[in-house]
Order: structure tokens, then C-alpha cells, then sequence
């Protein structure tokens, strides 16, 4: 029997929150580069009544990103896109960062556009970091919006000279994420589908915890304790604002990024965590 089909990249606190929470009743395929991570996820959704395929994949690659679509489309007709894949800048080196993040995301949204179903829609997770960076130009943002896919590791500003660390590269992935989110959704609405990103702040997860307790957990903490919600956020929290962009309450909202940090970005620019002159 076919089913509608939801793929979800990243087998994480995220993608789950919010496959558990729209993802009821389809086929879901489940990829990770570690196949293991997508097998315990795969196992504890199950086991909750979903119907959940694990597979190895790896989002810097389009040969894997293929592969997962072609899995989706032996199920049925592909619906949703969730995508919570990346690596973060404490994980890996500024090469991994922009090829992962910035042109696994931009290949990812490319390759499900050309066959997302009508009434289909997609989110894709980035994050507040994107943010943070100072303005880019009308003709830079562009030229991360809309450069063809495997030309955008060639862009003068994402070579290693102007890429000053992996905070730095993750910054600009997550602008990409946002730009390139707003040019694909007018390809996805020529099939009827739509195309939204999320940009959390800090969100309890594992990951999340271990940075607490590593070098970097003072950095953190001050970061949500000085941002007006006064807390880090929840995996579903963030599945709430998917919920909304994915479902029939969000039928107008195509091409957009939420931004979902407790407000610690307004802090960042107007209040206690702004940066020190």
C-alpha cells in the first residue's frame, strides 16, 4: 500500500521532536550518517506506533541525498522534508562545516524540490548563528541564494583567506541555509509545495548538554540566563513552530525563517549580551 512519504535527515533530539510531531500516519525514512544513530531513533519511534526506515546517509554528499529520496520513492509520493542534519562548529573543521551545512543543505532542498508532491513542505533547521554576522551585501546574499549548487564552495567569500574560524563558517552556512530556503521555495511553489527554515537558539539536547559541561558551557549558560526568556529551549519547542510551517495553519508561509532563541539575538543587539566595543 502506498503512503505519503516524510524524509528526515539527522537523527537527532529535532528531527525526532518534529517527526513525532507531524509525521503520524507516513512512511518516514530516517538518515543519518551514522546508521546506528538512525536505528535507535528508528527503534524508539516504532516502538511509539510510527513507521520509521532507517538508512546511512551522509548530507555532503548528493549521491547519498539521491539515495535517499529514491528509498522514500519506492513508499509512495514525498510530502514532507525535515531537515535537522549538520554539524556544529565544536564538531568539525571549516571545510566539513561548509560542506555539510551550506552545500549539503543547498543539494538537499534542490534535489526534493524537483519531486515534492503537491501540498508537499519542507523545513530545514539553521540556526541563530546565522544572525550574529554582520550584514552581508545585496550581491553577496544573492550569490548564496541562487549560485548553482556545485559552484558554491567556489564563492570568493567562503574561501579559507576570508573564513576567519569554524564559528565563522558555521555563521555563513546558516545565512545560506536562510537565503538559499527563500530561492528554492519559489521553485517549490511552481509544484505547489512550500519551503520554510527554522533558526533555533540553544535547545537542550545531548549535544547541548555536552557543550555545557565542556570549555565552551560558560559561554552558554550566560548566553540563556542574559536572554529575555531566561532558559535554553526544547526540542518541542522548536516541533510547536514546525508544526505550524508544516500543517494547514501555516498555508501562507513559504520562502520565511523563524527565529526561535528565548530571544537571545534581540539581547545580543539591543541588551545584556551585547559584545563589548
Amino acid at each position: 500500500m502506498k503512503k505519503d512519504v516524510m524524509l528526515v535527515t539527522g537523527a537527532g533530539q529535532l528531527s525526532m521532536a518534529i517527526a513525532r510531531r507531524v509525521g503520524f500516519g507516513k512512511k518516514i525514512i530516517l538518515g543519518d550518517k551514522k546508521k546506528e544513530n538512525a536505528e535507535t531513533i528508528t527503534k524508539i519511534m516504532n516502538d511509539a506506533g510510527f513507521d520509521v526506515v532507517p538508512m546511512e546517509m551522509d548530507l555532503s554528499s548528493r549521491e547519498s541525498i539521491l539515495a535517499l529520496i529514491a528509498e522514500g520513492q519506492k513508499y509512495g509520493e514525498i510530502r514532507m522534508l525535515v531537515n535537522g542534519a549538520g554539524v556544529s562548529p565544536s564538531q568539525a573543521p571549516i571545510e566539513a562545516i561548509l560542506k555539510v551545512d551550506l552545500y549539503g543543505t543547498a543539494v538537499l532542498l534542490e534535489e526534493v524540490g524537483k519531486v515534492i508532491a503537491e501540498g508537499g513542505t519542507g523545513v530545514t533547521i539553521s540556526s541563530q548563528s546565522g544572525w550574529r554576522m554582520p550584514a552581508l551585501t545585496a550581491e553577496q546574499d544573492e550569490l548564496l541564494a541562487t549560485t548553482p549548487t556545485e559552484e558554491l564552495l567556489s564563492l570568493p567569500m567562503l574561501q579559507p583567506e576570508n573564513i576567519r574560524d569554524t564559528l565563522h563558517a558555521y555563521q555563513m552556512a546558516k545565512r545560506c541555509n536562510e537565503k538559499r530556503v527563500m530561492a528554492e521555495s519559489v521553485k517549490w511553489g511552481e509544484r505547489g509545495a512550500r519551503l520554510n527554515d527554522i533558526a533555533p537558539g540553544i535547545i537542550v539536547t545531548p549535544l547541548a548538554i555536552d557543550e555545557f559541561n565542556g570549555p565552551r558551557g560558560d559561554f552558554y549558560k550566560n548566553m540563556f540566563a542574559k536572554c529575555p526568556a531566561g532558559r535554553p529551549g526544547t526540542a518541542d519547542e522548536v516541533a510547536n513552530v514546525a508544526e505550524l510551517l508544516m500543517g494547514p495553519s501555516g498555508a501562507f508561509i513559504t520562502g520565511s525563517t523563524i527565529l526561535i532563541d528565548g530571544g537571545a539575538t534581540a539581547s545580543y543587539f539591543y541588551g545584556p549580551l551585547k559584545p563589548e566595543q
